[in-house]
């Protein structure tokens, strides 16, 4: 239990670092200009806002890795462009950002749905993915807690990342199942950490994306990641709505890379 309360604290620790550095160097530059592809090869400067998970984008040792970080990174390549990243958790966070044009772009997978279409413009999809159920596996005689299929979630609290996208289907699913599902909203962990709480009994339950769940699966044995809670959809890249241009050139570029060989080895990197 100490081991893995020292693992959350840490991990907050370094995330934190991580966040105060970026936001230190984006305080000398506290005035953004929403900006479309043209001024974006004028500065040189790609400016993302992505998610910091074992997925998207993280750090592993001394290197950065992660599928959305390492793809992103071939497009600027590709472009002459120097990437500056900002490590963001909260979703709404990531928005915000976008519409003051203090990001270009949000590169981590994000939910394509009718509501995230009004703010923002999407790339085409680059994954599939869906939201699961994180929870410990039955043990014999202590099957009580044990969620079987969604209408066992009446009653329930369910721990998710603040901002998730994860929120609106919950909400959805209380209409579906006529019944109440408690949400507590995280904002100090990631869906990681949430994983390793569950598995070290802290919670019971905790929503993440299916991909994350996984990816990290193999470090908790005790975890079933096996109950869904939203139907698989389509996941993407989003930019501002006034920057078509980026759209149009991210569109392209991906259309060519996505064929590549490249592409294949990035992709079985991640998604085995």
């Amino acid at each position: 239990m100490k081991k893995n309360k020292l693992f959350y604290l840490t991990g907050g620790i370094i995330l934190l670092l991580i966040l105060m550095r970026f936001c230190s160097h984006h305080e000398t530059h506290p005035k953004f200009t929403p900006r479309d592809y043209p001024e974006i090869i004028r500065s040189g400067i790609l400016r993302a806002v992505m998610e910091y998970n074992s997925i998207s984008y993280h750090a592993d040792k001394d290197n950065i890795s992660g599928f959305d970080y390492e793809l992103l990174n071939a497009f600027a390549k590709a472009k002459n462009l120097r990437l500056e990243i900002t490590p963001e958790m909260s979703f709404e966070e990531r928005l915000k950002g976008i519409s003051e044009g203090k990001y270009d772009l949000i590169a981590t997978g994000t939910i394509v749905t009718t509501r995230s279409k009004d703010t923002l413009l999407f790339t085409h999809p680059l994954l599939l993915s869906k939201q699961i159920l994180v929870q410990r596996k039955r043990e014999e005689g202590k099957d009580s807690l044990y969620i079987h299929n969604q209408l066992e979630l009446g009653g329930k609290m369910l721990h998710v990342v603040k901002g998730s996208p994860a929120l609106l289907r919950l909400h959805n699913l209380i209409n579906e199942i006529a019944d109440t599902i408690y949400i507590k909203e995280v904002d100090q962990y990631g869906p990681e950490q949430l994983m390793a709480m569950v598995s070290e009994g802290d919670i019971d339950y905790a929503v993440c994306d299916e991909n994350i769940a996984k990816a990290n699966i193999g470090l908790y044995p005790n975890l079933d990641i096996d109950t869904d809670i939203s139907f698989t959809q389509f996941y993407a890249w989003g930019v501002a709505k006034h920057a078509p241009l980026l759209l149009d050139t991210l569109n392209v570029w991906l259309n060519q890379y996505m064929k590549s060989e490249d592409y294949r080895v990035l992709y079985k990197k991640y998604f085995y």
